[in-house]
């Protein structure tokens, strides 16, 4: 049985692995926090070269409008592998994936709905 910051650690591997895999580059910064039923997982330094291009290229609206159209696009077409990865790692169903993107910060976040909370051991005090 694994602890809190080992399942922690397990999603952030898998979901960088997503993100080089599918969408061509990894994060700069991955953090997961697992919050009862909830795994909430902070990228940062996600936008590509191209994705900078285009935001500060376009009007404001019209850039951020389009690159959340195709993040999302993306996210919902690899729902299955992505939920399929965090079910492997918790052990627990997902129930619901939540995404956004920031295109000023270049932070991406995901939320994981789980069907109920993981069990894990304590970790040993050092």
């Amino acid at each position: 049985m694994r602890t809190q910051g080992e399942i922690e650690s397990a999603i952030c591997e898998v979901i960088s692995r997503f993100e080089q895999d599918y969408m061509g580059r990894g994060p700069k910064d991955i953090r997961t926090y697992l919050l009862g039923d909830l795994i909430v997982v902070r990228l940062k330094g996600v936008l590509t070269a191209a994705e900078q291009h285009l935001v500060k290229s376009l009007p404001p609206e019209k850039g951020r409008d389009l690159l959340k159209q195709v993040r999302t696009h993306l996210i919902e077409t690899a729902r299955p592998v992505m939920e399929a990865m965090v079910q492997e790692v918790t052990g627990i169903k997902v129930l619901s994936l939540h995404h956004d993107i920031s295109t000023g910060t270049g932070e991406e976040v995901v939320l994981f709905t789980l069907a109920e909370m993981p069990v894990f051991r304590e970790a040993k005090k050092r």
